[in-house]
C-alpha cells in the first residue's frame, strides 16, 4: 500500500512540475470528452421526446399507410399506392372486433389566403372519429360534427399557431379562409398539443373530409370509392393490438384483392413499432455522431503518449537515480502509467462538466431537449481512463526498460 500510495505522489509531483505543458495536454482530452457528452445528451433528450409525445397518444393505436404497387415488374416505394379508401375504414369499424374507432384521413400542404396574411399550412381532411381517437380538444369554438361531415360544409378547426399567424391577436372564431379552391368558416380552435406520431395539429387546418375532396385532382378509385391518404385505427385495449393487426389486414387483402403471394398494398405499423423504429433510427445517429467527436479523443490521447514521451526523455537521469537506488522496473512503469491515467481523467472530469454546461445550455434555449444519463457519465469517465493507459502504455513501458548506467550518464 505504501509503494502505491508513494507512486501514485510521485506521478501527481510529476504532472504538477510541468502545470502549463500537462494544461495543454489535458486540453485535448477535454474538448473530446465534452463533444461526445454533448452530442450524446441532445441525441438522448431528443429521442426521449419522441417517444414521449407519441406514447402520449397511447399505445392503442394502428397506423395504416398505402404501400407501393407493381408495374410491368417494377416495385415501386411505399407510400405511392392510392389504395386505402373511405370505404376501407368503414369496413374496419365495422367488421373488425375491439375497435374503438376508426379516423380516415386525407393530408396536404396547401396555400392559406386570410387576414391579410397568406401562408402554405398542412390542410387535414378528417372525419369526426379523429378528434376521438387521437384524443384532440379545443380550446375555443366547436369541433367538426357528424352534420358537417355529411353536408361537406365549409368549415375549419384550426391550430393555434395557424391562429396566431393569419390573425395575430384577434379572434379568430368566424372568420373565413381560402383553402385552394374553397373558402371555409373558422369554428373552433384546437388546444396546443406539440408534436407527436401524426405531427403537430398546432400548424394544421382541419376540415371535414369531404369538404377536402372537392379540392383534390383525383379523390375516387376507378371502382368509385373515395381515397384516403392514410388510417388510423384505435383499438380497445394494448392486449388485442396484435390481433387486431392480423385482422384488419386479412379484411384490407380481401377488399383489395391482394392474391397469395402478392405484397401487400398498404402497411399497418403499431405504436410499439414506431417507437422502436423512432429509438433505433435516433440512437444509430447518435452513435454516429458520438464516434465522429470521439476522433478529438483519439487526438488527444496521441497527445498525451507525445508529452509522455518527451517526459521520458527529459527525465532520464531521475529514472536512473530512482534505479540505483533500487527502483523496480515495474515501480516506474507504474509511476509513468498513472502520470498518463492523471492527465486524461482531469480531461474527462472536465469535459463531462463542460458537456454539461454545454447541453444545459442549449435545452434553456428551448431548442431541443438534452438528457445525460448516469451511463452516458461512467462512459466518459471509463473512456478516458482508458484512453490514458492505452497511450501512456508505451512510454511507460520504455522509462522501465531505460539502463540505469546509462541514465545516469545523460545530461
Amino acid at each position: 500500500m505504501r509503494d502505491w500510495l508513494d507512486t501514485v505522489s510521485g506521478a501527481w509531483n510529476g504532472l504538477i512540475t510541468h502545470r502549463l505543458r500537462s494544461s495543454l495536454t489535458v486540453l485535448g482530452v477535454v474538448i473530446g470528452v465534452a463533444a461526445v457528452i454533448a452530442l450524446m445528451a441532445v441525441g438522448q433528450g431528443a429521442q426521449n421526446m419522441i417517444i414521449s409525445n407519441v406514447q402520449g397518444l397511447g399505445s392503442n393505436l394502428l397506423f395504416i399507410r398505402p404501400g407501393g404497387f407493381t408495374q410491368a415488374g417494377v416495385r415501386s416505394g411505399a407510400g405511392t399506392a392510392q389504395s386505402l379508401t373511405l370505404e376501407d375504414a368503414y369496413a374496419i369499424a365495422g367488421e373488425v372486433p375491439n375497435v374503438v374507432g376508426v379516423a380516415p384521413y386525407v393530408s396536404s400542404f396547401m396555400q392559406i389566403v386570410a387576414g391579410g396574411q397568406n401562408t402554405r399550412s398542412q390542410v387535414i381532411g378528417i372525419t369526426p372519429d379523429y378528434q376521438t381517437v387521437l384524443d384532440l380538444g379545443t380550446q375555443q369554438g366547436d369541433y367538426i360534427s357528424y352534420e358537417h361531415f355529411q353536408a361537406a360544409s365549409k368549415v375549419a378547426v384550426i391550430g393555434p399557431n395557424i391562429g396566431v399567424t393569419l390573425f395575430g391577436d384577434s379572434d379568430p372564431l368566424g372568420q373565413n379562409m381560402r383553402i385552394g379552391s374553397i373558402t371555409v368558416r373558422i369554428i373552433g380552435v384546437l388546444e396546443g398539443k406539440g408534436e407527436s406520431a401524426m405531427g403537430s395539429t398546432d400548424d394544421a387546418i382541419l376540415i371535414p373530409l369531404t369538404a377536402m375532396q372537392q379540392t383534390m385532382a383525383q379523390s375516387r378509385t376507378n371502382r368509385g370509392d373515395r381515397i384516403v391518404s392514410s388510417i388510423t385505427v384505435g383499438v380497445t385495449d394494448p392486449a388485442y393490438v396484435s390481433q387486431v393487426t392480423e385482422e384488419v389486414a386479412s379484411l384490407l387483402r380481401y377488399r383489395h384483392q391482394v392474391a397469395v403471394g402478392q405484397d401487400d398494398d398498404f402497411i399497418i405499423t403499431s405504436q410499439q413499432q414506431l417507437i422502436d423504429t423512432i429509438s433505433s433510427s435516433i440512437g444509430t445517429m447518435t452513435l454516429l455522431l458520438a464516434a465522429i467527436a470521439a476522433i478529438s479523443l483519439l487526438v488527444g490521447g496521441i497527445g498525451v503518449m507525445n508529452i509522455m514521451l518527451v517526459s521520458v526523455v527529459e527525465r532520464t537521469r531521475e529514472i536512473g537515480i530512482r534505479k540505483a537506488l533500487g527502483a523496480r522496473e515495474r515501480d516506474i512503469w507504474t509511476q509513468f502509467l498513472v502520470e498518463a491515467a492523471f492527465l486524461t481523467l482531469a480531461g474527462g472530469v472536465l469535459g463531462i462538466l463542460l458537456g454539461w454546461g454545454g447541453a444545459t445550455l442549449v435545452a434553456r434555449s428551448g431548442i431541443i431537449e438534452t438528457a445525460i444519463s448516469l451511463r452516458i457519465v461512467v462512459l466518459a469517465v471509463s473512456v478516458s481512463i482508458g484512453i490514458g493507459l492505452f497511450f501512456g502504455f508505451y512510454p511507460a513501458w520504455n522509462a522501465s526498460r531505460l539502463d540505469p548506467v546509462q541514465a545516469l550518464r545523460a545530461e
